[in-house]
């Protein structure tokens, strides 16, 4: 099975791309990473037009990668001046997303912890550690935003 794994944002947009392959009888045999990277708007555009450019990169990877599950993390609310224009640019993720038919599972951020790192409250650095271990990396994946794309499909394997 391929995941493509999304950490929303507007001005970034972290993506990770893994391939599972399952032993006889559902048992989890291996996983490797196919593909990890960000999304950048260009912050000089209007959100409308950043929000365009979100769907065109994103259907650029789908139409690559061909997943056949999405894992994107839930929106954690706070109070921020970005907070409507980060959903709204997850919103442009749902609806590409779904444009191609693309099964989605969403998880916030304590639950992509506890299933990757085994602890909800797991700092960043345990979590990209666990990320490194399940996928046999020899480096940490960059951007920051990628291991956190590349954690929420594990997390979608793992809860499958």
């Amino acid at each position: 099975m391929r995941i493509l794994g999304i950490d929303p944002g507007l001005a970034r947009v972290g993506y990770g791309v893994i391939d599972f392959e399952e032993r006889r009888g559902g048992v989890a045999g291996s996983q490797r990473m196919l593909d990890c990277g960000m999304i950048r708007t260009d912050p000089g555009q209007g959100e409308g037009q950043r929000m365009v450019e979100i769907a065109n990169d994103l259907r650029q990877l789908i139409r690559a990668w061909k997943p056949q599950l999405a894992a994107v993390e839930k929106f954690f609310f706070y109070r921020s001046s970005n907070t409507i224009a980060v959903v709204q640019a997850r919103g442009v993720v749902m609806m590409t997303l779904a444009r191609f038919a693309i099964p989605v599972v969403e998880y916030p951020p304590m639950q992509i912890k506890l299933a990757v790192a085994g602890h909800g409250h797991a700092p960043k650095d345990e979590v990209l550690a666990a990320v490194m271990r399940e996928l046999d990396l020899d480096t940490p994946p960059r951007p920051d935003d990628a291991a956190d794309a590349l954690a929420v499909a594990l997390t979608g394997w793992f809860q499958r």
